[in-house]
């Protein structure tokens, strides 16, 4: 598998400008070297659904190892201007973003866990000024790459087994856009996908079959599908509805008994508008009494897992689903609302001070301390996650706290099993974790979802999965809210 690098070049300017102001303030101020610790998190699970899938690990791993500021990044840099015209950096500054290292911990949950809000899916602890520049660039990694996962995985849900195909490349966000799209949806379950640079890159199996352009450019429909089978035999999906659908079964039909007496086995046909059920059900029949019941079908236009379903429940006869627009841009929810907060900050080797924000919005209020999730399971499923602080023995029974309703609380008894979700990724700024094949990555979040409550996986008012701060963390959290808004009426 050939394998490149997507940020092999200097990205150190892929941030927002302010994350550039607020580092040159830190410097300034000399609180560059403050320890701090920041978590990477979402409030709101997409599609209206019941759970997510962390995706875009390996491509924040191949960003920091490669990050650095280069001479034309120190260049342009210089060249900006605040409002009264004088340079926004001084020289001192970009000299020292020139030769920074970086030195950070990074913990995060493996790709293709299943995840849930508020639980961090990336810790990263350092230098202050190393933390905050990570911001921008984590969550634009991480947003994207999890949401598209999380739309695949509940498009392959649907599909209930069935190969599906992605299918976005020309419809996606660019071409970064395009790619971490083909590489999130194939996580998320997709088997194969039609864009061949990701192919590459990644290792993805490649699919594809004929547009309607190719039938257009014959003098017939027929003619095409006889050209296109004897210069390409082993690869025949037709595409039967440019003209007339059930007219093009027809013709894709002569033209796979042809194949298939001349040894070639005849992969079947695309449906790419029309009323697919019906339709389906109309070529199968056909197929079959040709004597070529082993063709399948495949269908696209504008599928997502609300129409997947439906036809499954119309009894439709569709072998291959090819799933295109409403993959690639999550196209009924375009973001997932990924945040970077600051949670504890100290001196070097001090004491650390626990930070909090705080909102006339609960969802907005943070959590403090450095932070873990736990995850308590028995031998039929998952049963209830833990976000607690790493500081905190636990050698009795647990209780955990909704974050967004302190009267909702499940005690956890002390022999629960369990597991930590955040792994070591960096430490002190030198990657300790053995990345995965996407292969693996793929197959974990197929089991995963198999270890939660068939609920959590329900399209349509999904089950809510118990995921709370630990008690003790719960009451450090309101304390310091209490204490805030007191030093602040």
């Amino acid at each position: 598998m050939a394998k490149v690098g997507l940020y092999s070049q200097s990205m150190g300017l892929l941030t927002d400008l302010y994350q550039l102001t607020m580092a040159y303030g830190y410097w300034k101020s000399q609180m560059e070297h403050k320890e701090s610790v920041f978590h990477l998190f979402y409030r709101n699970i997409p599609f209206k659904g019941g759970f997510s899938i962390a995706c875009g690990l390996e491509n924040v791993i191949d960003f920091i190892q490669n990050f650095s500021v280069d001479e034309s990044d120190i260049v342009y840099l210089a060249s900006l201007e605040g409002n009264d015209g004088k340079p926004l950096f001084e020289e001192n500054f970009l000299n020292y973003l020139a030769k920074m290292s970086f030195c950070c911990d990074i913990d995060a949950m493996p790709e293709g866990t299943v995840v849930f809000p508020y639980e961090p899916l990336v810790r990263v602890q350092g230098p202050l000024i190393q933390c905050q520049l990570l911001e921008t660039p984590l969550l634009n990694i991480i947003n994207f790459q999890t949401l598209v996962a999380t739309k695949a995985a509940r498009i392959c849900l649907a599909a209930d087994g069935d190969p599906t195909l992605e299918f976005g490349l020309r419809r996606a966000q660019g071409v970064d856009g395009a790619l971490t799209a083909s590489r999130a949806a194939y996580i998320g379950g997709c088997d194969a996908t039609s864009n061949v640079l990701a192919g590459k890159i990644f290792g993805i199996p490649v699919k594809g079959t004929i547009a309607h352009s190719w039938v257009m450019a014959f003098e017939n429909e027929l003619d095409a599908f006889q050209s296109y089978a004897q210069t390409l035999p082993n690869n025949c999906v037709f595409i039967v509805d440019t003209y007339s659908t059930l007219n093009g079964i027809k013709n894709a039909i002569e033209v796979g008994q042809w194949l298939e007496n001349q040894g070639y086995q005849f992969m079947g046909i695309r449906l790419d508008s029309g009323d697919l059920a019906y339709l389906s059900i109309q070529a199968r029949q056909m197929l079959d009494k040709s004597g070529l019941p082993d063709a399948k079908i495949v269908v696209s236009n504008e599928l997502d897992e609300v129409i997947i379903r439906s036809l499954k429940e119309q009894n439709a006869r569709i072998d291959i689903w090819g799933i295109g627009t409403k993959l690639v841009t999550a196209y009924d929810q375009p973001a997932l609302d990924g945040v970077y907060k600051l949670s504890t900050i100290r001196e070097p080797g001090g004491r650390w001070i626990n930070k909090i924000k705080i909102s006339e919005q609960s969802v907005k209020v943070t959590t403090p301390g450095i932070q873990q999730v736990r995850r308590y399971y028995n031998e039929q499923e998952n049963i209830a996650d833990m976000i607690y602080d790493v500081n905190t023995s636990f050698n009795q029974d647990c209780v955990i706290v909704d974050p967004l309703d302190m009267t909702r609380r499940r005690k956890i008894p002390a022999n629960t099993a369990f597991t930590d979700l955040l792994v070591p990724v960096f430490q002190q700024g030198q990657r300790v974790y053995d990345i995965p094949p996407l292969t693996h990555v793929r197959a974990n979040v197929k089991r995963e979802l198999c270890h939660f409550h068939q609920g959590v996986r329900r399209f349509v008012n999904p089950h809510q999965y118990p995921v709370g701060i630990e008690s003790f963390l719960y009451e450090l959290k309101t304390k310091l809210i209490l204490q805030i808004r007191e030093k602040n009426r």
